[in-house]
């Protein structure tokens, strides 16, 4: 069966077609790494200094056309124009800060020779892999892939970018600006395509691969890049967890927290599905959740669901949760109506259910009781990811955070890691493994190069087969010595 020339975007608020694009062969993506693979020779001689200039001019463009690109992603995504606009935003911040802070993490580093090697000179070098190929995820096609592309092309990689098939066109329009602003370059390249696309840019000659997705695509990911022992970076799922202490500010708890598990129509990887209250508040922050989330507008608030078969797994996971004795505190069984999925709040849902125990990716949120932070804290870490969580104490934040397995943390504040550009951004266990984002990020895109080179010379020789029974004996005392 022949592969389809073409993919048609859609709006998933009306089903109107709003865009066709190439549906890459793998052909053409093995051109493109090559290319691409070429032309990062003299992306690299740049330097830092060079591709700044270009990065932050990539910046300024999108700065200037960021109503445009916000349309295309509403359009695209279903999102309200102004998240759109806020994704854009924080976008661009990460492009301009890898961009001016690239030099400054990815420099040499020294390093002290120590007392046998004190005649050699010591260094780290950062260098690019060369290549790297991004796929990206529906959801946030703008921030999230920028997170890998912006960090890649800064540290001096080229990259070959596969944005999801259903918002081809805003990866179209990166690349059209990019080669606005390097038209020469040829460092950036879109293939927009289907998942055989991205399925061949995993087998193509690219020295890494980012990946931002659910974790069962990332496993295959993850075994596709094995054959060659291609590197990964995989930022996955997960069903992320709020804690909620006695002490804290219920009313900005509860806000803050609708806003994460409802924003953008719950199509967040670091949304919150779960949240833990301590038993003394419970009342108190549910009542306060449950009539913030009740004024909520579909449509308004939040928009469509961006994956149209996305909102079977949402009503399987709600209809699970009915089955096993939910009470449905806002919303009901029947709360997906397709394109949208009203807000559902849950409570007496038992952990082993499909809405605690895997990604919903939905407008819905489970409340559960408890006697302790302890307990809390244990059932945080009981799930098998650990992305990110947020935890709300005016005394003890800080050391509940400490104690979460999960990548990421805001305290007393939801998602802030994401628009702060100098922290890492990643999970671990079934939520992936790698970073992006801040220094870590940018040495992501690297590999480590010792570098050893010799100063003076010293009359004991060591790496020799001339080397004597005095030198022998000089090392054994002197090492000795150095660990009395």
């Amino acid at each position: 069966m022949s592969q389809l020339t073409e993919i048609v975007s859609y709006s998933p608020a009306t089903g109107h077609e709003v865009g066709r694009y190439p549906n890459t062969t793998p052909e053409t993506i093995n051109e493109l790494v090559a290319r691409a693979s070429a032309a990062s020779i003299q992306w690299r001689a740049l330097g830092f200094r060079g591709r700044k200039k270009i990065l932050r001019a990539w910046a300024h463009y999108i700065s200037e056309h960021i109503d445009e690109l916000a349309a295309i992603v509403a359009q695209e995504t279903g999102k309200p124009l102004s998240d759109a606009t806020l994704e854009a935003v924080i976008a661009v911040d990460h492009l301009s800060w890898a961009a001016r802070n690239a030099g400054r993490y990815l420099r040499n580093s020294h390093r002290a020779p120590g007392m046998l090697m004190a005649n050699m000179s010591t260094h780290v070098e950062y260098q690019p892999l060369g290549v790297v190929g991004v796929i990206g995820p529906w959801n946030y096609p703008v921030f999230t892939p920028m997170g890998s592309i912006a960090y890649a092309l800064a540290a001096g990689n080229a990259v070959v970018f596969k944005p999801s098939e259903y918002t081809p066109g805003v990866g179209y329009w990166l690349g059209e600006s990019f080669n606005k602003i390097a038209p020469e370059a040829n460092v950036f390249f879109v293939a927009t395509g289907g998942p055989e696309t991205g399925a061949a840019l995993t087998k193509s000659a690219v020295n890494k691969i980012a990946f931002t997705g659910s974790s069962a695509t990332g496993k295959k990911i993850a075994a596709s890049c094995a054959e060659n022992l291609t590197p990964v970076l995989m930022e996955c799922g997960g069903t992320d967890p709020a804690i909620i202490d006695r002490d804290c500010d219920i009313d900005k708890a509860a806000d803050a927290v609708l806003w994460a598990a409802m924003a953008n129509a719950g199509q967040t990887c670091v949304g919150i599905e779960r949240v833990y209250v301590h038993q003394d508040v419970a009342a108190q922050f549910t009542e306060k959740i449950s009539q913030l989330a009740s004024e909520l507008v579909v449509g308004r608030d939040y928009g469509a669901a961006t994956m149209p078969k996305q909102l079977a797994v949402i009503d399987s996971h709600i209809k699970d949760a009915a089955r096993l004795g939910a009470e449905f505190i806002v919303g009901s069984a029947d709360s997906v109506q397709p394109p949208y999925v009203l807000p559902t709040i849950m409570t007496d849902v038992p952990e082993e259910s499909l809405a605690n125990s895997e990604e919903t990716f939905g407008p819905t949120l489970t409340i559960r009781s408890v006697a302790t932070m302890g307990e809390a804290i244990a059932l945080a870490n009981a799930s098998k990811y650990g992305l990110a969580a947020s935890v709300w104490s005016k005394r003890q934040g800080k050391t509940i955070a400490r104690q979460l397995q999960c990548g990421m943390v805001s305290v007393n504040s939801v998602l802030a890691f994401t628009a702060t550009p100098t922290m890492p951004f990643g999970g671990v266990k079934q939520s992936g493994y790698g970073r992006i984002h801040g220094p870590e990020g940018l040495r992501e895109f690297t590999y480590t190069r010792a570098v050893v080179a010799l100063r003076f010379k010293i009359p004991l020789i060591f790496t020799t087969f001339k080397r004597t029974a005095k030198t022998d004996s000089f090392i054994k005392r002197l090492i000795q010595l150095l660990n009395r």
